[in-house]
C-alpha cells in the first residue's frame, strides 16, 4: 500500500519545498502578517531572538516554517513589559 501511495504522491504531485532561503525582514513581514498585534515582532526582537536561540539557527536562513513556532512560543514566554517596551522603541 504504501508502494502504491507513494508512486501516486509522485506522479499528481511535484515534490514541495518546506524551507526556502529567508531573510531576516521577509520573516518579519510575514510573521507581522500572520499574527494579531499583541504578538507583532520587530527587527529588535527578532535580533535577541537569534542571540538567545543562537542553537536553533545553521545559517542566516529565517525560515518561516522551522523557526516561526520557537519564536512564537520565545516571544510569548517574555513578559509582558519587555514585549511592548522593545516594540515601542523601534516603531519611534
Amino acid at each position: 500500500m504504501y508502494q502504491s501511495i507513494q508512486r501516486f504522491l509522485n506522479k499528481e504531485h511535484p515534490p514541495i519545498v518546506i524551507s526556502q532561503k529567508t531573510t531576516k525582514e521577509e520573516f518579519l513581514s510575514e510573521h507581522n502578517r500572520l499574527s494579531p498585534l499583541d504578538l507583532q515582532a520587530t527587527i529588535a526582537l527578532l535580533s535577541r531572538f537569534r542571540i538567545e536561540k543562537a542553537s536553533i539557527f545553521k545559517d542566516d536562513n529565517w525560515s518561516v516554517d522551522k523557526l516561526r513556532r520557537p519564536f512564537i512560543l520565545w516571544l510569548t514566554s517574555l513578559p509582558l513589559g519587555k514585549r511592548v517596551s522593545s516594540n515601542s522603541r523601534n516603531k519611534n
